[in-house]
């Protein structure tokens, strides 16, 4: 029998505890702008400044300055307001990187709005679920997701949807403009759902100030200010693409290039014609740009100063070898879409030296310091701080974290226990010379392969399958075994050519690690299962080690 809940009083008060420390209220108080609304009126202001450059699937370029961004905000924000979206409404998006989706998001949230971006990569009854339990009341989408949203019944109940390809949007009346509500810091701005391979997914509630603190924060941390431009390559439906490379270089006065969708072989051209200074990637860009030789050897990186990287698992090896062949930095960090995007990064003031160190001598690269918005911290299984080098639950508490998940009591009753908000990723921390924490990340809790009662990390695994020659990409899988619980596998692709079979690589890992945590069954394979955003689905792998289950792996003396 499942434990009964908390009452409602007392998971809203861990909530708050976890949202607000003494220590990241200052960042409230020191933002240039509390609402869209007033963030839309100062970058309107900016005229003829360039916001957005969007290259679309044929390399077709187009451009926006902030006074036609903003007049088009305005135009679509009239359109939602005459559909009937009034302050706390959700809009759901179906769309991809394209233009129309920051101005929707912007219309909405200058309303008080909340934004449900939908990824239109998942199946059908993901897609349902999302829309039937936001409750949204009007969808917004690209004329290419008509016919899908027609099949999904997306009008069903009264929702209205607003097909972009029927709008005819003239520019509002300076009176009714006035007569838009206007929005208050805590309006719920987006509900994103989590892309968890098991179970119905969480909608995260992140409110209009979640979103443009942790965006003062990353503009602040990486230096950017009026005539910096950043790249987008991440979907704009997840909350890396947008807050990261659409919210941030907009409150920071910036601009972006943001791409209909990642090619190796545009990426430098465009990196490097458009005067690209940071753009945000995900582990999996960075190992198709290393596997293109061709633009590896002549690639001209122009303005660009680093790249930030996350979402998900970097070795110590890709980030060697992307950084010596390129000659720029990762800047590597990590967040959840419950504390809005990211919570750390390393800080650029670092040394080669430095940066080397944290990169590359703890067998993890580190996520990095806290960003001041938020406090880190590593607690055990029962909410106890732990101590540097001692592994245990990365927890969050600041004023970037969620409101909560959305109708889901039972979730946050769990993931705000202990007045932090839970991670559910394993990790550990240490301290450099001036006292400041760097973190490290070590795993999913919910992905260590448990073996004999005996907790493995994944990717110190994959770590060293990344270092053997010939190795393209691999990955540590726990699959179901009779002996121990879970024995250990290798999911791995070869790079062309390479002479490798499954005795040589389970040979080169015994050589590296004990017998526990080592691999005993390779499976061979091209195809990857990740997420939208990057990440690797451990999961969806599982399966192909069945035949393995009753064996009994022996460790030779």
């Amino acid at each position: 029998m499942s434990a009964a809940l908390p009452p409602p009083s007392e998971i809203e008060a861990r909530i708050a505890r976890a949202r607000l420390s003494e220590g990241t209220r200052p960042c409230v108080d020191r933002l240039r702008f509390a609402t869209f609304a007033e963030l839309l009126e100062a970058r309107g202001a900016h005229g003829t400044n360039p916001f957005l450059v969007y290259y679309d699937e044929a390399g077709h370029r187009s451009a926006f300055s902030y006074g036609e961004f903003a007049a088009r905000v305005a135009a679509r924000a009239h359109t939602l307001a005459q559909a009937g979206v009034a302050r706390g409404d959700r809009v759901a998006t179906l769309m991809h990187n394209h233009p129309e989706a920051p101005v929707t998001c912007f219309a909405a949230w200058r309303l008080g709005a909340t934004v449900v971006p939908v990824n239109m990569g998942e199946d059908d009854a993901r897609i349902e679920f999302v829309l039937e339990n936001s409750a949204a009341k009007v969808i917004v989408l690209l004329p290419e997701y008509g016919a899908r949203a027609r099949s999904l019944r997306a009008g069903r109940e009264g929702r209205r949807v607003l097909d972009l390809a029927a709008l005819s949007e003239g520019a509002p009346s300076q009176g009714a403009l006035a007569a838009l509500p206007l929005p208050e810091p805590e309006d719920d701005a987006l509900i994103v759902y989590t892309s968890g391979t098991t179970g119905p997914p969480k909608g995260v509630v992140l409110s209009q100030q979640n979103l443009l603190v942790d965006a003062e924060a990353i503009a602040g941390w990486h230096a950017l200010h009026e005539g910096s431009r950043l790249g987008c390559v991440l979907p704009v439906h997840h909350v890396n693409g947008l807050v990261v490379t659409l919210v941030t270089p907009c409150v920071a006065g910036g601009s972006v290039v943001l791409w209909r969708r990642f090619r190796t072989q545009d990426f430098w051209p465009i990196v490097k014609g458009e005067g690209v200074e940071v753009v945000s990637v995900v582990p999996t860009l960075l190992a198709f740009l290393l596997e293109d030789e061709e633009e590896a050897h002549r690639a001209d990186l122009g303005r660009l100063r680093h790249l930030i990287c996350g979402a998900g698992p970097l070795t110590v090896d890709l980030a060697r070898r992307f950084e010596e062949r390129f000659a720029r930095r990762i800047v590597h960090g990590y967040g959840l879409s419950e504390t809005t995007c990211y919570s750390c990064f390393l800080p650029l003031d670092l040394s080669d030296e430095e940066h080397a160190h944290w990169m590359r001598d703890f067998g993890f690269p580190s996520i990095g310091v806290p960003l001041p918005p938020n406090e880190m911290a590593i607690h055990n299984s029962e909410g106890r701080p732990l101590g540097p080098g001692e592994r245990g639950e990365i927890v969050l508490r600041g004023v970037n974290v969620m409101k909560g998940y959305h109708g889901r009591p039972d979730a946050n009753a769990h993931s705000f226990a202990f007045g932090w908000f839970r991670s559910g990723d394993e990790g550990f921390f240490e301290r450099d010379p001036r006292g400041r924490p760097f973190f490290f990340i070590t795993g999913r809790l919910k992905e260590l392969i448990i073996r004999g009662g005996v907790n493995l990390s994944p990717f110190e695994i994959d770590e060293i399958l990344s270092r053997i020659p010939g190795v393209a990409r691999g990955l540590a899988v726990g699959f179901e075994n009779d002996w121990y619980g879970e024995e250990v596998g290798a999911y791995v692709k070869l790079e062309p050519g390479a002479p490798l079979d499954e005795g040589a690589i389970l040979e080169a890992c015994r050589q590296r690690l004990p017998f526990a945590k080592a691999p005993k069954v390779v499976v061979f394979g091209e195809d990857i299962p990740v997420t939208s955003t990057g990440k690797y689905q451990r999961g969806r792998l599982r399966h192909l080690f069945a035949a393995h289950k009753s064996t009994q792996f022996r460790e030779r003396r």
